[in-house]
C-alpha cells in the first residue's frame, strides 16, 4: 500500500512561515522513493487545484509558479522518504489545502500538471490571516 501523509499545516499571520512535510510509505516508495518526482499542489475553496512546487528525482531540478517563486522552497530527504515545502512571507492568498503528490515519470512539459501524478496525500490546511 502506498501512502503519502502531509503534516505541518496550521494558522499563521501574513508574513510568517510554515514548513510542510510529506512522508512517503509503502512498497513503491520504500526502495524507490528517490526515483519519484515529488510535488506540492494546493486547492482553495471554490478554486481548481493548482501547482505549487516540484522536485525531480535527484533534486537536480525544482519548479515553481511565479506566484510562489522566491518565497517557497521544495526539498527532499531521500533517506527519510520525505519531501518538504518551506513557505516564507506567507500571504492570505496562500490559504488553501496543500497536497503532496508523487509520480514515477513526468515529462518536463507536464511537471506542473496534476494529471501526471499517480499518488496523492490527504492534504493539510494552511490558513494565513491578514
Amino acid at each position: 500500500q502506498v501512502q503519502l501523509v502531509e503534516s505541518g499545516g496550521g494558522l499563521v499571520q501574513a508574513g510568517g512561515s510554515l514548513r510542510l512535510s510529506c512522508a512517503a510509505s509503502g512498497s513503491a516508495f520504500s526502495t524507490y522513493f528517490s526515483t519519484y518526482v515529488m510535488a506540492w499542489f494546493r486547492q482553495a475553496p471554490g478554486k481548481e487545484r493548482e501547482f505549487v512546487a516540484a522536485i525531480t528525482r535527484s533534486s537536480g531540478g525544482t519548479y515553481y509558479p511565479n506566484s510562489v517563486k522566491g518565497r517557497f522552497t521544495i526539498s527532499r530527504d531521500n533517506a527519510k522518504n520525505t519531501v518538504y515545502l518551506q513557505m516564507n512571507s506567507l500571504k492570505p492568498e496562500d490559504t488553501a489545502v496543500y497536497y503532496c503528490a508523487a509520480a514515477r515519470s513526468v515529462p518536463a512539459e507536464g511537471i506542473m500538471s496534476r494529471n501526471h501524478y499517480n499518488y496523492w496525500g490527504q492534504g493539510t490546511q494552511v490558513t494565513v490571516s491578514s
